[in-house]
């Protein structure tokens, strides 16, 4: 009960878990659309070669996908900047998705486990909104 009442009484600035939102406010803003954005010039990574073959196979234009993608990481970076609460959890199922795909595509397993975690922050973010965002 001390370490509660003593975390009450701390400023947000001074709050440990205020400050962990603001990373992962900041961050799960500035990272999807910053990736959403590498989209349409591939200067980071070709992000086609991370799509499994089956998924080709159903949408046919690699490319083309990988714009609306683009579009998608844009607008999910911009819910978390002004709705962290809703839109961290877009972008946990967004990379549900992402998760998913790299599984099913051998070589990438590792890709997988990063993105896994990098689900659980947004989470983790989605959680922390509750307290220190309105709805």
């Amino acid at each position: 009960m001390a370490t509660i009442a003593r975390t009450e009484s701390l400023s947000l600035a001074e709050d440990p878990a205020h400050q962990a939102y603001q990373i992962l406010h900041i961050g799960f803003t500035v990272a999807p659309i910053l990736f959403g954005l590498d989209k349409f010039f591939n200067l980071m990574v070709d992000w086609e070669k991370y799509v499994a073959p089956w998924v080709v196979r159903i949408i046919g234009n690699v490319h083309t996908f990988m714009l609306g993608v683009g579009i998608v990481e844009i607008v999910a970076g911009l819910l978390v900047a002004f709705k962290p609460r809703w839109g961290a959890y877009i972008v946990a199922l967004w990379l549900l998705g992402i998760i998913f795909n790299l599984l099913t595509y051998s070589g990438f397993y590792d890709i997988a486990l990063r993105d896994f975690g990098l689900l659980l922050a947004a989470l983790a973010l989605a959680r922390l909104s509750v307290r220190y965002t309105e709805v």
